[in-house]
């Protein structure tokens, strides 16, 4: 017996919607209602199992995107992804760890839903255009001048500059060891002089309502939020979405996922997920698959 074509694509229509949705939960409720529909359908029929998947995710993903659209726009504070626990091949695979991080699906959360789904398709997972333009319901010509707009707004707000593995684990260690003893001066040294804030509570857990600018106040502000809380804090180097992040409990109770962007030996970006309802995919890794 052969395996089941959705079987043997779930990690990839997984990530397709993970990538349109920046939500776990969500991708696996569109992976579930795209199983529902696969099941109605005669394999025999269908020429091509992983394209076909892939739109019926892609459909089910931007029908999610729609409804989600005024709950997002509702949001309390900053809306960052759900981060994911990853296995450290996801890193190996940069293309795939570039698409899933945490700075990429921030972007293009600014995106509307049909240039979200093109953008995803084409440059992540090379669709051909003719392919997209069924799953988006419109023209090849319409599919290429969205992506072209796609490309050129997610590059304007996030250059691609890649880090190496080693640059990565060097500073994350070294933000990490200095949040452990709240150092301020430590603090500042690791970060880069224009380095941004942004964290997510959703309103469930306290956090920074607006994104905090400057190397001198992000640091003060971790340093103060870690006063407190200095001797109960743990902060575990862990992989989350394709690069090396941490996890940060309190009283042994998980409080905060933490993701880093680096650039030159130091960090411009720092992400800090606090919002319990996004902490539930920390425990095992998530297959992701291109």
């Amino acid at each position: 017996m052969t395996e089941s074509p959705f079987v043997t694509h779930r990690s990839l229509l997984f990530t397709v919607a993970y990538e349109m949705l920046g939500s776990a939960a969500d991708a696996e409720d569109v992976v579930q209602e795209s199983w529902l529909r696969w099941a109605d359908v005669d394999p025999s029929q269908v020429r091509d199992p992983r394209a076909y998947l892939v739109q019926i995710v892609t459909r089910q993903a931007l029908n999610r995107l729609r409804s989600l659209s005024r709950s997002r726009e509702e949001y309390v504070g900053e809306w960052l992804p759900e981060p994911l626990l990853t296995s450290p091949d996801v890193a190996e695979d940069v293309e795939l760890a570039e698409s899933v991080s945490i700075a990429l699906l921030t972007v293009l959360e600014t995106l509307g839903p049909v240039e979200r789904a093109v953008f995803v398709l084409r440059e992540v997972f090379e669709m051909p255009y003719s392919e997209i333009a069924e799953a988006v319901g419109k023209s090849a010509t319409a599919v290429r001048q969205i992506a072209r707009r796609a490309r050129q707004h997610v590059a304007a707000r996030q250059p691609r500059v890649r880090v190496s593995r080693s640059e990565q684990q060097a500073v994350v260690e070294r933000f990490l060891a200095s949040l452990r003893t709240g150092r301020l001066q430590e603090l500042v040294e690791v970060m880069a002089p224009d380095v941004v804030l942004i964290a997510d509570g959703g309103g469930l857990a306290a956090a920074a309502l607006a994104p905090i600018h400057g190397r001198e106040l992000v640091a003060r502000v971790l340093a103060r939020a870690n006063r407190v809380e200095v001797a109960a804090l743990e902060a575990t180097a862990v992989w989350l979405n394709g690069a090396l992040a941490a996890r940060i409990e309190i009283d042994g109770e998980l409080a905060t996922a933490l993701s880093l962007e680096v650039e030159n030996g130091q960090v411009t970006r720092v992400y800090l997920v606090r919002n319990p309802q996004k902490l539930t995919r920390l425990d095992r890794p998530t297959e992701l698959a291109r």
